[in-house]
């Protein structure tokens, strides 16, 4: 998307069919597993699937044309890969200017091959980084012993 694109409620537009925009939100979920690049957007997107407009439909061809010219990027896991998991977690203390609370992120590897990652705000606020060091890692720890 361009940066300057606002996709919001767009109340006047002209309505679109439903069922269509709904088919075209699936398949760009599904597609979500192997381009990640495309979440942000899709979810923007999967906002306005109750009563959708043109300028909301003309977002998902947008996302549908981006695709098109990428179809060599993704996420690819063959068949020969080791099984070793890794994972690496990290902390971004403080980071929301409104409420103080600091930004998780951790990434984990089945081999040399991208498995799952995550970045969310911490749900309690830090007092040092170490503090919001220690809350991701726990996070990160508590999905590997999961997997």
């Amino acid at each position: 998307m361009a940066p300057k694109t606002k996709t919001g409620a767009d109340l006047s537009g002209k309505a679109v069919d439903v069922r269509t925009y709904k088919g075209m939100i699936g398949s760009l979920m599904y597609l979500m597993a192997s381009s990640p690049d495309i979440m942000f957007f899709t979810c923007l997107c999967v906002r306005y699937q109750a009563s959708p407009k043109e300028s909301h439909l003309s977002a998902v061809k947008r996302i549908f044309r981006y695709l098109k010219g990428t179809a060599d990027l993704g996420l690819w896991y063959p068949k020969d890969t080791g099984f070793e998991l890794t994972a690496f977690s990290d902390a971004y203390h403080a980071g929301c200017m409104l409420d103080r609370k600091s930004t998780s992120r951790h990434i984990k590897f089945l081999g040399d091959k991208l498995m799952s990652w995550a970045s969310k705000k911490q749900l309690c606020v830090s007092t040092s980084t170490v503090e919001a060091e220690y809350v991701v890692a726990a996070s990160c720890c508590s999905q590997v012993l999961w997997m």
